[in-house]
């Protein structure tokens, strides 16, 4: 027989009874979808990790201190937290070009809590950040409407305040009209210079409830003159990260006298890293939603198998009449392949549709992403599956004697 002949066979074969070629597409077809939807999940959740560090800037350094360093001896007396804490002069020192030449830009942050009112309206500020205006470009965290405050005003202590989208919201109803506005936090009257873009959350609070005052501003009303809660440091260039990295680390080691005998009490966040954690994370999150989806399609393949073993013990007799007319093995063995291959594509087909449906929409708070290969793959897979798994009914049917299976009741 000819392919064409085998494969019209093949289908009259599969038309003979319908409920059950339905069944089986069915069982492949949710193989299919499944792994094409859980990986673009994974992707989804994976992209929406790395877009959230981005926008924080993957040349970002974010300093911090431990209150102590590690590795004293016991019965020796151990340097004072004081010691180690970080000041507005280790933040000048970082942005001396000759002292870190890999060092961008240098905002020190100091944070508290405020109550925030507006008339009778009143909002709790989960953070109040005390800054200068080299934080904003540095964080990514532009000012949507107003304007941010200026150097000057730092100096002078102006009280000045950047409100985040929700607590803007919370105080005006409309952020457009909190510009300009004077607001009071704590007892301390405030200007509204500007509110900030809306962020996406990271974590369990909000980005968006809260406030930028100059940190000059913040240590004279509300925080005091203690020691800084971070630096945050902009290297000069993603690929002199590291570089820059060495070089803070070095100066505050420096600067702080901390002896080489002890661990570093400066906790020195690199975001690169972090992106790079996340995307092997994200990776691996999705290899293993991949791999479970998997498992469906060899369900799937087992109910071809089953399948196609109960069209092959129906069929015995066809079979040995074909044979006893002269039907050659390796035409039955085609025929039976071409039906079990068939069926997994048709239900690949079917699960590609299926899965360009569902990604539309959001999945567990997750906007998926379709990867073409997947589709591909799984297509290619649900062809493999009907081949292996057809393959056993097939030689099967190949393999009987006319004798015999004209004899079958």
């Amino acid at each position: 027989m000819s392919p064409r002949d085998l494969f019209g066979a093949a289908l009259r074969g599969l038309s003979a009874n319908k409920l059950r070629s339905l069944l089986t597409v069915l069982g492949v077809s949710i193989g299919v979808g499944a792994v094409i939807v859980l990986v673009a999940v994974g992707n989804g959740s994976g992209k929406a990790v790395q877009d959230r560090l981005e926008a924080m800037g993957t040349n970002l350094l974010t300093v911090s201190t431990t209150g102590g360093g590690g590795g004293f001896q016991r019965g020796q007396a151990g340097p004072s937290a004081q010691q180690y804490s970080l000041t507005l002069d280790d933040a000048a020192a970082l942005d001396d070009k000759n002292l870190a030449p890999d060092v961008a830009s240098v905002a020190p942050v100091m944070t508290s809590t405020g109550t925030a009112t507006n008339g009778d309206t009143s909002y709790t500020v989960n953070q109040v950040i005390g800054t200068t205006p080299d934080y904003m470009p540095a964080t990514n965290t532009p000012v949507e409407l107003g304007r941010s405050f200026t150097q000057q005003d730092v100096d002078t202590s102006q009280r000045v305040i950047l409100l985040g989208q929700t607590a803007a919201t919370e105080l005006f109803g409309r952020p457009g009209t909190a510009v300009g506005q004077k607001i009071k936090l704590g007892a301390v009257d405030f200007v509204v210079l500007g509110v900030l873009a809306s962020k996406d959350s990271t974590g369990f609070s909000d980005p968006n409830a809260t406030a930028i005052v100059p940190i000059s501003t913040l240590r004279a009303t509300q925080a005091g003159y203690g020691a800084l809660n971070q630096i945050v440091v902009q290297a000069a260039d993603k690929d002199r990260v590291d570089v820059a990295q060495a070089e803070v680390t070095q100066l505050l080691t420096a600067r702080h006298e901390v002896p080489a005998s002890q661990t570093s009490p400066f906790r020195i966040t690199n975001s690169a890293q972090i992106l790079q954690t996340s995307q092997d994370t994200a990776a691996t999150f999705t290899a293993l939603l991949a791999t479970v989806a998997a498992i469906s399609l060899v369900v799937g393949g087992i109910g071809v198998t089953n399948i196609m073993l109960v069209t092959v013990t129906e069929r015995t007799r066809e079979i040995g009449i074909r044979k006893a007319l002269g039907a050659r093995r390796r035409t039955i063995l085609g025929q039976f392949l071409i039906e079990a291959t068939l069926l997994s594509l048709i239900g690949g087909a079917v699960g590609v549709a299926a899965a360009l449906i569902i990604t539309q929409f959001q999945l567990a708070g997750v906007e998926p992403v379709l990867v073409p290969s997947s589709i591909a793959l799984a297509l290619g897979v649900s062809a493999a599956v009907g081949l292996f798994f057809g393959s056993m009914p097939a030689h099967r049917a190949a393999g009987l004697r006319p004798i015999d299976a004209l004899r079958h009741e």
